[in-house]
């Protein structure tokens, strides 16, 4: 294990992996904080990091290394590397949630997600980058620059938590802390080939989140593995254990919606979902393809009526988007929140109205079983294909969020897990769904999943050696 963790390579294992290194004394909490502070400088061009917490770090991983030496660590996470979306406060550090028009002076005091994730021990090394206030799924930023994305320098990284993934994929931490609207955690958790947990409203605190919609925000965990996405809601919850266990996978039911348009996807998307369901079904997993008319039912609401979102944010944002440095915003997300300023009062109290009469319908309908599509129907775009055309952006972004967006609708947790490459080496991922509060039996069913994903994945990777071989 402390063969692979020192730089450039980065984190290469999980969060679970490190603790138990830690405790075999394979490596410290200490030496590890240092090689990673000595990456993230290194590793500059990366722009996963808007501001590092160096000194606080190394206070944090000097106390978690004295417990875990005396045999008195408090818990897994104890001395675990972790970083924050810009939108999150850390103490001693802006929350300026990626725009040059948030303020500039240090926050006095931890979000309630950090303060709960610093009793863990976790060592806080900073905070991470982001679309600007959290709106939008590609993950550019012209003010802070754009986190590269490690499968594609010239791909967008996805958003709005671009860094948080970023930085669990370029090794710079074990767990990457996200929020999400719309698919802002679980999205950029596709596009950069890492698991992405969005965990239901009100589960974690967003008390020191910088909000973008209040209705909807969450806050959420990019990790490698599902296992980390457990440690992670723990520690952030401020609870000491989890009910989550993993079941038998015959046990796990998934629902495919049969009005979920696959042909739309690209191929490699559609390719690797379907295979994934097959692994699934192979494994014993019980899976059936039904209609999910509630899907369709919130393409129409936001057709006829526009987002949630849209109107939360212009409220939260309106001296901004209204006043006179306008110009130095991006002009992408303006046009978003000036959608939210043409809203009328009734278009938003037919959003609440039929949003609060979906959610239970919906939790009806999948009655103990996960509701799967692709985490997202594209693979990350170039760069370039967005960066300088606002309608290619425009119609980039919505295609991107249109699977995970249902989701905060519909108020459910989910999960992302990597499931495959296209031809060019990109990320796919599928994306399951539970009824919100029901986050203890969704990461349990994903621990399942994940574990037939990777067999899958093992004997494929196996298959193409031999036949590379005999070639």
């Amino acid at each position: 294990m402390s063969a692979t963790l020192q730089p450039p390579t980065g984190l290469t294992g999980s969060a679970l992996e490190i603790a138990i290194a830690f405790r075999c004394g394979a490596v410290t909490p200490q030496a590890l904080v240092e090689q990673l502070l000595a990456r993230i400088a290194e590793d500059g061009d990366a722009r996963t990091f808007v501001w590092v917490a160096g000194d606080r770090a190394r206070a944090e991983a000097q106390a978690a290394g004295a417990r875990i030496a005396q045999g008195r660590a408090l818990g897994f996470l104890d001395g675990i590397p972790v970083a924050w979306k810009d939108n999150i406060d850390l103490a001693g550090a802006p929350s300026r949630a990626g725009s040059p028009l948030m303020p500039t002076a240090p926050v006095a005091d931890d979000a309630d997600c950090v303060a709960n994730a610093a009793e863990a021990g976790v060592v806080n090394l900073g905070k991470l980058n982001m679309s600007e206030l959290a709106y939008t799924g590609l993950g550019l930023n012209s003010y802070f620059g754009t986190p590269r994305n490690i499968h594609g320098p010239d791909h967008v990284p996805g958003g709005s938590s671009s860094g948080s993934a970023a930085a669990v994929a370029h090794g710079q931490v074990a767990l990457g802390i996200g929020t999400d609207t719309g698919g802002s955690v679980r999205l950029p958790a596709a596009f950069n080939g890492v698991v992405g947990y969005k965990s239901s409203e009100g589960r974690i605190s967003t008390r020191g989140v910088v909000p973008l919609s209040r209705s909807l925000d969450t806050v959420g965990i990019l990790a490698r593995s599902v296992a980390d996405c457990v440690l992670g809601d723990i520690a952030l919850r401020g609870a000491l254990a989890s009910p989550v266990r993993r079941p038998r996978i015959a046990d796990v039911a998934v629902l495919v919606p049969s009005n979920l348009d696959l042909a739309a996807c690209a191929e490699a998307v559609s390719r690797n979902f379907s295979a994934s369901l097959d692994l699934l079904r192979s494994a014993g997993a019980p899976v059936s393809v039904l209609p999910v008319p509630e899907l369709d039912e919130v393409r129409t609401l936001i057709a006829r009526y526009g987002t949630l979102t849209a109107a939360e944010a212009y409220l939260e944002y309106q001296a901004m988007i209204d006043g006179a440095d306008r110009g130095d915003m991006d002009p992408n997300i303006v046009r978003r929140m000036l959608d939210g300023k043409a809203m009328l009062a009734s278009d938003l109290l037919s959003i609440q109205r039929a949003r609060a009469a979906l959610v239970p319908r919906i939790r009806e309908r999948l009655a103990g079983r996960l509701l799967a599509m692709p985490t997202t129907p594209i693979t990350a775009p170039r760069i370039e294909a967005v960066a300088r055309d606002a309608d290619r952006f425009r119609d980039l972004n919505l295609t991107s969020l249109q699977f995970t967006a249902l989701g905060n609708v519909l108020d459910l947790c989910g999960v992302a897990l990597p499931n495959g490459f296209d031809g060019g080496g990109l990320p796919t991922s599928i994306l399951l769904n539970a009824p919100g509060g029901e986050d203890e039996q969704l990461l349990g069913a994903a621990l399942a999943i994940e574990a037939v994903l990777e067999t899958g994945a093992v004997a494929a990777r196996r298959s193409a050696a031999r036949a590379a071989t005999l070639a």
